[in-house]
């Protein structure tokens, strides 16, 4: 288990429904405690000072131990790389397959209020 300094911030979208479902992915595969995942509607003052409030709304953010900020599809494979799927993520993230990871990505988080209601996502399957 990693030390709460040498853990990368995942920062989310703490009234999305699909998020939550996407982070309690996240938190059942994070079993070497790589991550520490909090809303950021609850995230400290230092850590949201690294962006911009529309920004942490249209995505999720990473901030590595090494204080990089990943968003959005960059943030996704750089989680996916830590749980141990570097193999899929590590080709992804070159062009031009990374303009397709973004563009997939925004597509997704353009849809997420619609992909709740239809996957009819909720508290119960959404653990916060």
């Amino acid at each position: 288990m990693s030390t709460p300094s040498a853990q990368h911030w995942i920062l989310w979208d703490g009234a999305c429904d699909f998020c939550a479902w996407s982070i309690a992915q996240v938190r059942r595969r994070d079993k070497d405690g790589r991550f520490r995942i909090v809303p950021f509607q609850a995230a400290p003052a230092e850590l949201l000072s690294r962006t911009t409030p529309e920004a942490l709304r249209q995505g999720v953010h990473v901030i590595t131990v090494d204080g990089r900020v990943l968003r959005n599809g960059r943030a996704v494979l750089f989680i996916a790389e830590q749980l141990g799927y570097g193999w899929l993520a590590r080709p992804l993230q070159l062009p031009p397959m990374i303009w397709v990871v973004e563009g997939v990505y925004w597509s997704i988080a353009r849809l997420r209020g619609q992909l709740s209601r239809w996957l009819r996502l909720s508290e119960t399957e959404c653990p916060r």
